[in-house]
């Protein structure tokens, strides 16, 4: 018997019928003779919309009554499906992140699981019972606070179970049929890839592919469990997230995937005494509200004042924060002034060819150069290179790199649901 972890998103069950839909997919995994444990999204929308009433009663939500709000979705959705598998003739248990033992450290709004004791769902399994687990919560032992996962906790809540389960195989059910060559939102021909490297997985993850998000990839790495991403609106095959046998690597293509971003913004620090120590200053000061910085690009000083400017990407929805806590160091850091551009997008080329292969980056810069895409940043790893444009020629950007790079499908790309908001 094997152990099957399912993971389905927001748009897999959006509505009554889609729940049913889901229910008769999990029970026929059930049937096959395996054990089944459900980790849910919250329904459709329903998290957003609880974030935009949160936002309407209260400018700035205090973040442990935000979580206790957000929770409430997945709780919503895990019995809806139990009741749902249960019409099905078969015995459902659901459980919230903190029944089914995800610990994580205190941090509202972005915890870190820290352990995972899945007793009750161990003891749902042996009953013979589906478990079902509310996704992107937590528990944490020292202050008794419910938590929540930040963006993509479902999928990380997945990964953990099936790590800590010992899980044969992590499913990760979404609204395409896999992982893409770019999003099919924008880009219609973009065409499924079969295997992917947890590597590759992980630069399109971290540069704004939305199908699997990168803690939850960084996980399955580090515990090596396996993942499918597929559809759930049909049964075909997906994508497989693994370590490449040698023969499979053989056969990859020099690029894996085009990947974009909408949800950054840049602060650039104007005039900073190009010194030793006041970079490290500067980033001390941002890590110290909490946020993950992405690209960095510092200039040249000027010879004739010793200044420099410091540009730097971050999440849009931390900028005002960054900012204000920047301000409030002004003197501390002896900047001139702090310029911020929140209309800014990230286009990112992923492939473990580049190692090999000369002339990508040339045949990069040359199709968005024949676009007309202006590039304000460039960065690089051994087989990704990022760079920032505007926002309102990203979908343009994108199509024009896909085409040079030979990833264009003869189809299109069928999305089966989800707003992509």
């Amino acid at each position: 018997m094997s152990l099957v972890v399912q993971k389905f998103g927001g748009s897999s069950v959006a509505d009554a019928e889609s729940i049913k839909r889901v229910a008769r997919r999990i029970v026929d995994t059930k049937k096959a003779g395996n054990d089944v444990v459900v980790v849910v999204s919250a329904m459709g929308d329903t998290t957003d919309d609880l974030l935009d009433l949160a936002n309407q009663v209260a400018p700035i939500p205090p973040a442990r009554e935000l979580d206790m709000l957000l929770t409430a979705g997945e709780r919503i959705s895990m019995a809806l499906l139990a009741m749902a598998i249960a019409s099905y003739g078969h015995e459902a248990r659901s459980f919230t992140g903190s029944q089914a033992g995800m610990i994580t450290d205190e941090v509202h709004g972005n915890a870190r699981i820290v352990d995972v004791t899945p007793r009750r769902v161990e003891e749902a399994l042996a009953a013979g019972a589906i478990a079902i687990v509310a996704g992107f919560q937590g528990f944490n032992r020292r202050t008794g606070d419910i938590t929540t996962l930040g963006r993509g906790g479902s999928d990380t809540t997945a990964v953990a179970l099936a790590a800590a389960m010992n899980a044969d195989v992590c499913e990760i059910y979404t609204d395409v049929d896999g992982v893409f060559t770019s999003d099919p939102r924008v880009v219609p021909a973009a065409h499924k890839i079969d295997h992917i490297t947890y590597e590759e997985m992980l630069e399109l993850a971290a540069a704004g592919a939305k199908v699997l998000y990168i803690r939850a990839v960084e996980f399955a790495r580090r515990n090596q469990v396996r993942l499918h991403v597929r559809s759930s609106f049909n049964h075909k095959e997906g994508t497989i997230v693994s370590d490449l046998t040698p023969e499979a690597s053989m056969e990859k293509p020099v690029i894996t995937g085009v990947a974009t971003d909408k949800s950054e913004a840049k602060i650039t620090v104007v005039g900073v005494p190009d010194v030793p120590g006041k970079a490290a200053d500067l980033f001390t000061r941002v890590a110290a509200e909490g946020v993950s910085i992405d690209m960095i690009v510092q200039n040249v000083s000027a010879a004739a004042t010793g200044l420099t400017d410091i540009s730097f990407t971050l999440p849009k929805d931390r900028g005002a924060r960054v900012l204000a806590a920047l301000d409030a160091s002004k003197e501390d850091l002896g900047f001139q002034a702090l310029q911020y551009d929140d209309q800014i997008a990230k286009l990112a080329l992923v492939g473990a060819g580049m190692r090999t292969h000369p002339g990508v980056s040339a045949r990069f810069f040359t199709a968005l150069a024949e676009a007309g895409i202006n590039i304000e940043m460039i960065t690089t790893s051994e087989i990704r290179i990022s760079v920032v444009t505007r926002v309102d020629t990203l979908d343009d950007a994108v199509r024009a790199v896909h085409t040079a790079f030979g990833l264009d499908a003869d189809g299109e790309a069928v999305v089966y649901g989800g707003t992509g908001r």
